[in-house]
């Protein structure tokens, strides 16, 4: 049965501000633990709102990458998974992702995944929050490595846009 959407643009816009809030406290003061916390309530509506067989496991395991960014920030954990896995990218559902530092893998995917969520759903607030999450994963990704951004961020977008044609 679809979610109600009476409250839906109050909750998403909400939502929404406090990612970005915890995205501008983190790039105030460098600690990318604030983007991750700014990203936790627009991901829980995102899981909450999708419906879809495929969508719901996107959602659940945007929700799971995101949890296990704030553990490896907290613990302090950067192991480079190209070096540990022996090869420079992994395909997750279809789309090629780029391996590196596992801290600056986790955003990547979660843009991947966002782009999966934008794909796939049909429902508008669905949509609105993936894009949302995609923005709040590439302002992470900025946090954690300016210097990559720009190539991580071209692979992942070259490649959604490969998906949407």
């Amino acid at each position: 049965m679809a979610r109600p959407t009476k409250h839906a643009p109050k909750i998403s816009f909400a939502v929404i501000v406090v990612m970005a809030i915890g995205l501008v406290a983190g790039f105030l003061t460098d600690q990318p633990l604030w983007a991750v916390l700014g990203l936790l309530p627009v991901t829980i509506y995102e899981v909450y709102r999708t419906e879809g067989e495929s969508t719901t496991w996107a959602s659940w395991v945007l929700l799971a990458v995101l949890v296990i960014e704030a553990v490896l920030i907290l613990w302090g954990v950067d192991a480079d998974l190209a070096e540990i896995l022996g090869r420079s990218s992994e395909t997750v559902a279809g789309f090629e992702v780029p391996l590196g530092p596992v801290t600056v893998v986790g955003p990547v995917l979660m843009a991947v995944l966002s782009l999966i969520l934008i794909v796939r759903t049909r429902g508008r607030y669905t949509r609105l929050l993936a894009a949302a999450i995609l923005v709040g994963a590439g302002g992470l990704l900025y946090i954690l490595d300016p210097a990559v951004l720009g190539t991580w961020l071209d692979a992942v977008l070259e490649i959604g846009l490969r998906r949407l044609r």
